[in-house]
């Protein structure tokens, strides 16, 4: 029989010294710096092991707070491993609602409220009576910035002093807003309902009034461990203090460099402020990179390094630990539609080498530019996950499935060995291993139901009905499976996750950071979602930005946390010496209007080439036959027309009369790549030639070009 010692040195020996001393550290307060890629959750699972071996405490001792469901069951998952049950690992919501509902009828005087999902609702009938008209866009927006007020313990008598003492732009005027927050709180107590936020205050306030209730919990949970502290809210410390109590026994991990959730009220306050509110807390920082090459380390350490503001105070430099990789790329395109279309091909390149789907991320500044690339990967034929597009389980497919293996359990089926029982039940829903659908939506569903037979590789030993009640388990817990597919996600939906190669796109000044960054500290917030996203990658990261936004005529910048970077494809810094203005003002006399000589600037006018006072040259019946040849060559390849040239690619060409490849090119918008793809059908149609010879000659370059792309 194996010693206790040797349990407790097998565990240490496969650490390094840092996380050694985060793991061994004595029970109390204890704060673990960890960067990206550092091995946190290795670091704090050994820890509740350690604990546990070592005869603190039990498993059921311990609550292990996470901000995802995901990272819930993965921790569980680790410290089966390890050999420990029982812990108490959920998101704060998860937590406090468990102890709510076993405690909350005595609070209550009767049954708890009601948990709503959504407040939309009731804010709408919160502005409603509190005779204010808003929009749906502006009802979201109110939901949102109610919920951060909730998050920040800032009730609607106090909103508007407090959003003017930290200079926060509001939805609405403050007043209407605090109208609208306190007819909202109204609407909830009448229908007897809660929300999230609910959940932590009124477990908090259970705590905070009733020391019998305290007690047990107390005597339950006696040691904390705070993942992400970093995004902690005012509304979740306050349970934790209300867990806590007296006590010191709390282990909290976190990244100031990663802080970017201040939207929903969190603040790095917490995990900077841990050293003076327990001075004598054992401070451990991780900084050894086990997951990204030195070459995407560097690009971080050195994106971070020229941070400013509080954060900046607890920055990490990463040491990576990892061998040589390739280089970060960095590539510029004409437009957001070639942008996502030259990612796209890349993606189907890599797949085509056998890359696995799942090892590969397309990560954008906002929700708002995945249809572009969910389009692109669909014209590809390449199976997407989209981060943030609802619950797995909650997918009506998923549903189906999980409906029919449950009634395959009650048949012979059942007494079948896993893997074969759940693919002879999910023919039923038309799932089979090798009949893989064509089609981005088809094909998406597919996958899904695919990542719950992949599932019973975990499980060799268990029966159908067995496997039928973990799936129950992870339903409950919202603890997904990976799903083949190439993700697309945006950098917040990112955070917490890593993949072999990753794609940032958009990274426009104006995007990243967004123009709504107006304060010192939320451009500091915006330089920290990027420093996230480029530590997601472990071995291929690159870069890229279009010139053109979709449907947009003024031309972009690269994002200013990557001028300095100099990165081969970017454009480039000015030298000290220059002064920005200057290098500004020498472009903008680059092109003059071929009308009136005057300095073009617009994006629009420069690829035009006139200005909009002198009148177009224009051919107009080129521009009809250009039109039409465009509109056909999408319905053929199955593609938006915008990606092959937008509108005002189009009538520069048509202005121009472009005679040679070399014209063709000087036009704003018209790289090489586009060239190869349509150059030859684009010259056809300037010297005369009809609509079907253009078409003919796309065809003939977008075969060659494909062929070409086979090769690489």
């Amino acid at each position: 029989m194996t010693s206790r010692d040797d349990r407790i040195s097998r565990l240490l020996e496969s650490l390094d010294p840092e996380q050694r001393d985060a793991v061994t550290a004595e029970p109390g307060p204890v704060a673990i710096l960890a960067g990206a890629g550092t091995g946190k959750t290795r670091a704090v699972t050994h820890r509740i092991a350690w604990r546990v071996l070592r005869g603190d405490l039990r498993g059921q001792h311990v609550t292990a707070v996470t901000f995802t469901a995901r990272a819930a069951g993965e921790m569980r998952d680790r410290l089966r491993g390890l050999g420990v049950t029982g812990v108490n690992a959920r998101t704060f919501h998860s937590a406090a609602l468990r102890q709510l509902r076993y405690f909350g009828a005595r609070q209550f005087r009767g049954a708890i409220p009601d948990l709503i999902d959504s407040t939309y609702k009731f804010v709408s009938i919160a502005a409603a009576r509190a005779g204010i008209q808003v929009t749906r866009p502006k009802t979201l927006d109110l939901a949102t910035e109610i919920e951060w007020a909730a998050s920040s313990l800032i009730g609607p008598d106090e909103y508007a002093s407090a959003i003017q003492k930290i200079d926060r732009d509001a939805p609405l005027k403050p007043d209407e807003v605090a109208k609208v927050y306190s007819s909202f709180i109204e609407a909830k107590e009448r229908a007897q309902v809660m929300d999230f936020s609910d959940v932590i205050g009124h477990t908090a306030a259970m705590l905070e009034s009733d020391e019998s209730i305290a007690e047990q919990i107390r005597a339950q949970y006696r040691f904390f461990v705070v993942d992400e502290y970093q995004d902690v809210t005012p509304l979740q410390q306050r349970l934790l203090d209300a867990w806590l109590g007296e006590r010191e026994d709390i282990t909290v991990v976190g990244d100031a460099s990663q802080t970017i959730y201040s939207f929903t009220g969190a603040t790095s306050d917490h995990l900077l402020d841990f050293t003076r509110r327990w001075p004598h807390a054992q401070l451990v920082r991780l900084v050894r990179d086990y997951r990204s090459t030195p070459q995407i380390v560097g690009l971080a350490n050195q994106i971070i390094s020229v941070a400013k503001g509080k954060e900046s105070a607890a920055r990490l430099e990463l040491v990576g630990q990892r061998e040589d990789g390739p280089e970060v790329t960095a590539d510029t395109y004409s437009d957001e539609a070639e942008e996502a279309d030259l990612v796209a091909r890349h993606c189907s390149r890599l797949l085509r080498e056998g890359r696995d789907p799942a090892e590969i991320a397309v990560l954008y500044r906002t929700n708002a530019q995945s249809q572009l690339y969910e389009e692109s990967m669909a014209s590809y034929g390449i199976p997407t996950v989209v981060k943030g597009g609802g619950r797995f389980y909650d997918r009506p497919e998923i549903r189906q499935a999980m409906v029919s293996l449950r009634a395959a359990t009650n048949t012979e089926v059942g007494s079948l060995p896993l893997a074969e029982a759940v693919e002879q039940a999910l023919e039923a829903v038309g799932w089979r291993r090798d009949d893989v659908p064509t089609g981005g939506a088809q094909r998406e569903q597919y996958e899904a139901v695919s990542a719950l037979v992949g599932l019973t590789e975990h499980y060799p030993d268990a029966s159908l009905a067995e496997f039928c009640q973990e799936l129950g388990r992870r339903a409950a817990e919202q603890h997904a499976p990976d799903v083949k597919g190439v993700t697309l996600a945006s950098l917040h939906g990112a955070k917490g996750l890593e993949w072999d190669t990753v794609f940032l796109v958009g990274l426009a000044d104006g995007t990243l950071p967004t123009t709504y960054a107006r304060t010192p500290e939320a451009q500091e917030e915006e330089r920290r979602l990027l420093y996230v996203g480029v530590t997601r990658a472990r071995v291929e990261l690159h870069l890229s930005f279009g010139l053109l936004k979709q449907g947009g005529s003024r031309q972009r910048k690269l994002s200013r946390f990557l001028l300095r970077a100099n990165l081969p494809g970017f454009p480039k810094s000015p030298e000290p010496e220059e002064r920005p203005e200057k290098v500004r003002r020498r472009k903008s006399v680059s092109i003059n209007c071929s009308g009136c000589e005057k300095p073009l600037t617009a994006a629009k006018d420069r690829k035009l080439g006139h200005c909009e006072d002198c009148p177009a040259t224009m051919d107009e019946e080129l521009h009809e036959r250009m039109t039409a040849w465009r509109l056909e060559l999408a319905r053929r390849t199955g593609k938006p027309a915008y990606t092959i040239f937008t509108d005002v690619t189009l009538t520069a060409i048509c202005e121009r009369n472009p005679g040679s490849p070399s014209e063709l090119t000087d036009i704003n918008g018209i790289g090489q790549y586009k060239l190869d793809k349509f150059g030859e059908a684009v010259l056809c149609l300037v010297k005369g030639g009809s609509i079907e010879d253009a078409l003919e000659c796309s065809e003939e370059s977008l075969a060659i070009r494909h062929e070409a792309d086979m090769k690489i």
